[in-house]
């Protein structure tokens, strides 16, 4: 019993508020408040300075213009505004898709607006078929060319929100051949003549789909985080050869894909998500402390920086709530299908 007096004398006089050994403690305790505090409203600040103050680099770092940017996905909604936009930057153009009409019709666009001033190149291919063909034909094609802007833009979503057991086999493999063994392929071919001219800019879109665990999209979801986990170990390996490689977030876009029609505060149209992706390459945005990521599009960017400081990007309550919203999502998709099927 005198021993454990004697302790319990001892540890009160280390914790007198008179003692070196208390002040630290209570020292230490305040600093760990105050970090705790102010770390998000630095997070915050820094949030702002990026997508409203802080431009972004210019694209002639990465290659002079005349020089070749090569986009995939490129006849429709966010390819074809990167088309547009890097055309009145002075950037001849690759444009990589599907449908040669769409192609056609685009070359046809860039050539009444900017003449013999902007050179463009077709080549039209079905990444889901991911023939070797193609890949051959496509290498041919850009044999010998300034290649200093990569845009991997083609991508593959579900129809409609369906849970992982009932996903038909064409469209999960079409999801993973499209977003994932495509974007490998093109970018390794590319890759190398960047290398050697020790300079070069790889944007690969990504999507919150993929930093947000997506119940009823998993497939997709998970081709996209493949993407994030991908081009930021790529970007570490090129960035001692002079190659940008930065991986883009976003949230919702007026495109096919998203079939979203009406652009709001959270949805942009295809050409201000391009104007903000290209306006702030380098800087993170709202993906504060992912390395080689930006959230440029400036709701994307808070709801990002939000959603990942308080909530986190895979926590249960956060899933849960993404499930239970792509389940309405499916809900209302498959009263339309009956709807309509009924008219016919």
């Amino acid at each position: 019993m005198e021993s454990i007096a004697k302790l319990s004398e001892t540890i009160g006089g280390m914790m007198d508020a008179q003692s070196p050994i208390a002040k630290k403690f209570v020292l230490g305790v305040f600093l760990v408040g105050a970090l705790t505090v102010l770390k998000p409203l630095f997070g915050f600040l820094s949030v702002l300075l990026s997508l409203f103050v802080l431009p972004g680099t210019s694209l002639t770092q990465f290659g002079p213009k005349g020089s070749w940017a090569l986009i995939t996905g490129a006849s429709d909604g966010i390819g074809k505004e990167f088309a547009l936009a890097l055309a009145a930057k002075g950037y001849n153009l690759i444009l990589v898709s599907r449908t040669e009409s769409k192609l056609t019709s685009l070359t046809s666009e860039i050539a009444s607006r900017y003449g013999d001033k902007i050179s463009t190149k077709t080549f039209a291919m079905d990444f889901a078929q991911n023939l070797d063909s193609d890949y051959t034909g496509l290498r041919k094609l850009i044999e010998g060319l300034d290649i200093s802007i990569l845009i991997n833009n083609v991508g593959l979503s579900h129809s409609i929100p369906v849970p992982f057991a009932e996903t038909e086999q064409k469209e999960m493999t079409d999801i993973i051949m499209i977003n994932c063994l495509a974007t490998l392929r093109v970018t390794q071919m590319i890759v190398p003549g960047m290398i050697s001219r020790k300079r070069g800019l790889i944007l690969t879109m990504a999507s919150f789909g993929g930093a947000f665990p997506t119940p009823l999209l998993a497939t997709y979801s998970g081709s996209k985080a493949f993407l994030q986990q991908w081009s930021t170990a790529l970007a570490s390996e090129l960035e001692q050869h002079g190659v940008l490689v930065q991986c883009i977030q976003s949230h919702l876009v007026t495109t096919a894909m998203s079939k979203i029609r009406k652009s709001s505060a959270l949805v942009p149209n295809p050409k201000q998500f391009v104007k903000a992706v290209l306006g702030k390459i380098g800087q993170p945005g709202g993906a504060q402390g992912i390395a080689w990521t930006s959230t440029p599009y400036w709701s994307h960017g808070l709801m990002h920086w939000f959603l990942s400081t308080f909530v986190g990007e895979r926590t249960r309550f956060l899933v849960n709530i993404n499930r239970s919203m792509h389940e309405d999502i499916r809900r209302r998709a498959l009263r339309k299908a009956q709807r309509e099927a009924k008219r016919l």
